[in-house]
């Protein structure tokens, strides 16, 4: 059977509810579905941020979501996934990323957006500038990010958990 699958990379905002109510509209056999919506903050740690500048490589960028979530399907009984990733300029308050993971009971759908957004914080082709105190300087990757990364390949980090 084919889930359906939903990867978007866009400069506009997304409604998070209508993406969740698109994967689940006249279906009775989702019986769970997790939605994480990353956000811009107003601060990078104590420092005031005005924005944050997304780029990406594009067709690479989706390519890459598109494999992970083949990843997410193949370890995880899931029944749909969407995931919508922002790009260019967006304000402190405004939406960043949307997973939507949808399967028949909860564990699955939990640790599929787990999974999802620990790739797309570190491994997905998006580089990320913030604008504060009126200087801009790109953001390094973080190793906690990293590590958090990690966990998915250590052995048992699957479906049969």
């Amino acid at each position: 059977m084919t889930i359906p699958v939903t990867v978007r990379i866009q400069r506009e905002p997304f409604d998070a509810a209508a993406e969740a109510k698109m994967l689940t509209r006249g279906r009775t056999d989702v019986g769970a579905v997790v939605t994480f919506t990353g956000i811009c903050r107003g601060s990078e740690g104590s420092e005031p941020i005005a924005a944050l500048t997304l780029e990406h490589y594009p067709g690479m960028a989706e390519a890459e979501i598109e494999r992970h979530v083949a990843e997410a399907t193949s370890r995880w009984p899931l029944l749909g996934v969407t995931v919508i990733h922002r790009y260019g300029r967006i304000a402190p308050g405004e939406d960043i990323v949307l997973a939507v993971t949808a399967s028949s009971h909860r564990e699955a759908a939990f640790a599929a957006a787990e999974f999802l957004m620990d790739f797309l914080k570190t491994r997905a082709p998006f580089w990320k500038q913030v604008e504060a105190a009126g200087a801009k300087s790109w953001v390094e990757a973080k190793a906690a990010d990293d590590t958090a990364a990690e966990r998915w390949n250590a052995p048992g980090r699957d479906a049969a958990e």
